[in-house]
């Protein structure tokens, strides 16, 4: 993934551009808003962080023009106003999501893959390529059918949004965390070791395929046909 952050604070955009390569994506950093404006005219990105506060060309412009020379890549707003105003401003003027400073940095990285997610649902259903395969599991974003082989599989809301989830980004590890932002929105887990009960039935379901879902210690779980 090719991600563009345009932030004026030096040490927040080190921080940020240091946390999202650990993550193996590939960060661009511009320092304001018409730098960034510039950058997205000369190259494609997959998502744009954008600060609110810069300097000259200030986050709010630059989302406008942005929309308004029909570039639809994903932008998250980030901001140290948290005002419900603020954020409907962000939204109108064509910011896809919106997260306010200071923020937990793995709830920056679940956002900016859910909107990646979306972008790349929206450019598949565009292209008609809508059907995610690993190995013999097979899962269609239109019909969200879900199968083994030839063998279909019921499945609940949530197991399928797991089972997207995973197969959309198959051989990552995604944390228990991670998965719980994404699917539930929500940043903890109550005890209730939701993400296991629901990973554990998505395997049974899933017959043979089940062990595609892999457990790596320490860290989460990860989809792949490889080593399964």
């Amino acid at each position: 993934m090719h991600v563009l952050l345009v932030e004026d604070e030096t040490r927040v955009a080190d921080f940020i551009q240091r946390g999202l390569k650990s993550e193996g994506w590939v960060v661009t950093v511009a320092a304001d808003g018409e730098t960034g404006l510039e950058m997205m005219a000369q190259d494609r990105f997959d998502v744009v962080v954008l600060d609110l506060m810069l300097p000259g060309v200030g986050g709010h412009d630059v989302c406008r023009r942005m929309r308004a020379r029909k570039d639809l890549t994903p932008v998250l707003m980030l901001t140290a106003l948290g005002k419900p105003d603020d954020r409907v401003t962000g939204l109108r003027m064509g910011a896809d999501d919106y997260l306010a400073k200071p923020f937990d940095f793995d709830e920056l990285v679940a956002r900016i893959e859910a909107l990646s997610r979306r972008a790349a649902g929206f450019r598949e259903e565009q292209a008609g390529e809508h059907l995610l395969t690993v190995g013999e599991l097979s899962f269609d974003t239109h019909s969200l059918e879900a199968r083994t082989g030839d063998l279909a599989v019921e499945l609940s809301a949530k197991e399928r949004d797991i089972l997207h989830l995973l197969m959309t980004n198959s051989g990552k590890v995604y944390s228990r965390e991670r998965i719980l932002n994404a699917i539930w929105n929500v940043s903890e887990d109550p005890l209730t070791n939701v993400v296991d009960v629901y990973v554990s039935r998505l395997r049974k379901k899933l017959g043979p395929c089940g062990t595609y879902i892999q457990t790596v210690r320490g860290a989460g779980y990860r989809l792949s046909a490889t080593g399964s």
